[in-house]
């Protein structure tokens, strides 16, 4: 691992815990050391993951890893099981049992006869090479294998939400805006959203949704296994601004064979109409004669990227500045992979205009930290009730906040 002035980016088995963490009915034990898991905690918990799964680490001793003993591994699991009576385990390596060569799976095939009444369920990812995007893809594939059990589709309408994990920056918030345009324009409820607000139970019944709305690409490979199993479609994307809102339920719609409730697209149309008529001519004011403060740069998740400046840049003619994402793997022309001083080079360069970004990067530039967009995050996320990016709301948030920015500025 290289030297890093901030943060380092995170591994897969960061990116496995984050997908993992919102879990409620399971534990997970880490075979590792203790402190890990207790930072981990508490990073988790920095984040606004309240309930969920139990996390446990076992503790590694110099026995342990000389002689590959998995005793104390099997005495954790007995303890989870009689304290919390999961119904499943998660297995999760860390980084010194990856190198050793501790084969976890094999130790749950070995042991599972044990607990017919509890699931083990190992998961990879521990070692150093791995980065978090690809724990969080095998995390939601893994899930998607093995728990959903043989279920007819509801009576009603359903959707799953897959790939909103921990890792996202207001995950809660962004889920929440999507829930509440799918209960607006179908008048449906989803069935499970994976992972960030799911139990057991909820995962063991997907397959009976009638599509699952995959919101970021690592949820991918999952979709297309349910699809394969039970036949469910699914929509990949993210809805961001006001036009790119639209047409992510006109496409829904087409998709599932439903039809857009015309009279809660009005209403909402109405709404945005009365909370943004106020600002619009400035905003505009700003775009046409001072273009240097109407750049707009983003770093983050590819897609999150990819959504908001659409609709920055889009719908509504601000000027693209540097545009990056957080992994290699997801690197395009228009948006690419900047390393920790691609990022911080740019962030200086760039005098005026909008930077959104980390947290940490904002507060390390002297920026506003009220338009962060990405993790690593810099506070404590106690609650899940901030405003959204995504959708409707999403659109005014993000209005709001540009609006603001520029005034401040100048």
């Amino acid at each position: 691992m290289g030297l890093h002035r901030f943060k380092p980016p995170a591994s897969g088995r960061m990116g496995t815990l984050w997908t993992l963490a919102g879990i409620r009915g399971a534990a997970l034990v880490e075979f590792g050391c203790m402190g890990h898991m207790l930072y981990s905690g508490l990073t988790l918990k920095r984040a606004g993951v309240q309930e969920g799964c139990k996390l446990y680490s076992t503790h590694i001793d110099e026995t342990d890893i000389a002689f590959g003993d998995t005793g104390r591994l099997k005495e954790t699991i007995d303890h989870v099981i009689q304290k919390d009576q999961p119904r499943v385990i998660f297995l999760l390596p860390s980084a010194i049992p990856e190198v050793i060569g501790t084969d976890i799976a094999a130790f749950c095939e070995e042991v599972q006869p044990d607990y017919p009444d509890v699931r083990l369920l190992p998961f990879g990812q521990g070692g150093f090479d791995v980065i978090h995007h690809q724990g969080v893809q095998e995390a939601l594939l893994l899930l998607a294998r093995t728990l959903p059990a043989e279920v007819g589709r509801t009576p009603r309408p359903t959707f799953n939400i897959i790939g909103s994990c921990a890792d996202l920056f207001r995950f809660q918030a962004d889920a929440g805006e999507m829930i509440r345009l799918m209960a607006g324009a179908f008048g449906i409820e989803p069935l499970c959203v994976m992972t960030s607000d799911a139990s057991v139970s909820q995962i063991e019944n997907m397959g009976g949704a009638h599509v699952n709305l995959v919101i970021r690409r690592e949820g991918e490979p999952a979709a297309r296994h349910l699809q394969q199993r039970f036949g469910t479609p699914y929509f990949a994307g993210r809805p961001y601004g006001i036009e790119g809102t639209g047409r992510w339920l006109t496409e829904i719609a087409a998709i599932c064979g439903l039809k857009v409730d015309s009279s809660f697209l009005k209403a909402e149309r109405e709404t945005l109409r009365r909370q943004l008529t106020p600002v619009m001519p400035s905003f505009q004011h700003i775009v046409r004669s001072h273009p240097e403060e109407a750049i707009l740069s983003l770093g983050g998740h590819a897609d999150v990227i990819k959504g908001i400046l659409a609709f920055g840049c889009g719908e509504l003619s601000l000027v693209k500045g540097a545009c990056w994402c957080d992994c290699p793997d997801m690197a395009g022309e228009d948006i690419p992979y900047f390393t920790e001083e691609q990022w911080s080079k740019a962030i200086q360069e760039q005098k005026k205009g909008f930077i959104m970004a980390s947290g940490e990067a904002l507060e390390w530039a002297g920026r506003n930290r009220e338009l962060q967009i990405s993790s690593p995050d810099t506070k404590w996320r106690l609650h899940p009730y901030e405003p959204p990016f995504v959708g409707f709301h999403g659109a005014v948030h993000l209005i709001n906040l540009w609006i603001n920015e520029a005034q401040g500025g100048r």
